[in-house]
């Protein structure tokens, strides 16, 4: 067993830095080893990140991320995108999702079936209330797991950013999935990134994968327009008190650290929660409610952000 592992640290370094079998009868020296190791880097970057190139027909691309699960991204994309096109009826909104493992929004939306093809094999997006959507839940059956390695999942995100007739959008809406590994780097590296905004609960665990989150997107350069504080107080219907379940202005408090502005503030509410559930997100089965003006509020704040579209 030593014998093994010693042999698989001497390979590892080769593996890794992309040398021959010469690699290892290099001299040992510190100078030397400094030497390749800048070599080898000035190699790899050499090569670049990938060229960006837009999404025909989109003006402006959203995404809305988080760096932990369960914090209710998916239902404030839903809603800041039919909160983008209830501000301004004057503009096309489309919807995508790009959590290949756990796709939400057909369900959100109330929508079902398979995309139809184009002349030109591009897929047609799904729509309703006004918006145009594409899932990886519209190729799959909704209870089937997707039980893929991470070159498919890069594969698949590739289709849905480039096989999708969108047709002519002011705002493209990305639910990305949580975390901040693939999917997040290769849609951040291959598309114009107009704004993203980072979803999370006041928890404190929550609040440490959304500083990753945004410190990622700042690292590839993405512009990060804010901070969402969802699920900051619950009310409770019958005595109308209060409660800070999972804290109280901890996104503030992160916002502060980072130098960025909180959006606003989405209450934990039931309404919220069912509306989803069933197919009709609050902002649109309850526009007049306050957390729809909420969500309303805050797709204000993002596009007093984004900047000025390509003409």
């Amino acid at each position: 067993m030593a014998v093994a592992r010693a042999g698989l640290r001497t390979l590892w370094p080769r593996v890794f830095l992309g040398g021959g079998p010469g690699l290892c009868s290099r001299p040992a020296s510190s100078n030397t080893s400094d030497e390749f190791l800048k070599e080898k880097r000035a190699q790899i970057m050499s090569r670049g990140l990938p060229k960006q190139k837009p999404i025909e027909g989109v003006k402006q691309v959203l995404v809305l991320a988080s760096g932990k699960g369960g914090v209710g991204k998916s239902t404030t994309a839903v809603n800041i995108a039919l909160a983008l096109a209830a501000n301004d009826s004057t503009k096309s909104v489309g919807l995508l999702d790009a959590d290949v493992y756990g796709p939400s929004i057909p369900r959100m939306m109330n929508l079902k079936g398979n995309p139809e093809l184009t002349s030109q094999n591009l897929m047609r997006p799904l729509k309703n209330y006004g918006i145009e959507c594409m899932s990886m839940g519209f190729l799959v059956e909704e209870t089937a797991p997707v039980v893929w390695r991470g070159l498919m999942v890069m594969s698949a995100i590739e289709k849905l950013l480039r096989q999708v007739e969108w047709g002519q959008l002011d705002y493209l809406v990305i639910d990305m999935p949580p975390g901040t590994g693939d999917v997040q780097l290769s849609v951040s590296q291959n598309i114009p990134i107009a704004g993203a905004v980072i979803v999370s609960t006041p928890q404190d665990i929550a609040l440490l994968d959304a500083r990753k989150g945004a410190e990622m997107f700042q690292k590839v350069h993405v512009p990060v327009l804010g901070l969402i504080q969802n699920m900051s107080v619950f009310q409770c219907p019958k005595c109308k008190h209060e409660t800070h379940i999972f804290g109280a202005d901890g996104v503030r408090d992160l916002a502060k650290t980072l130098g960025l502005d909180v959006l606003g503030d989405i209450p934990l509410d039931v309404n919220i929660r069912k509306t989803c559930d069933t197919g009709q997100p609050v902002v649109v089965s309850q526009p007049q409610s306050d957390m729809a003006k909420a969500y309303l509020r805050i797709a204000m704040e993002i596009i007093r952000r984004l900047p000025t579209p390509p003409g």
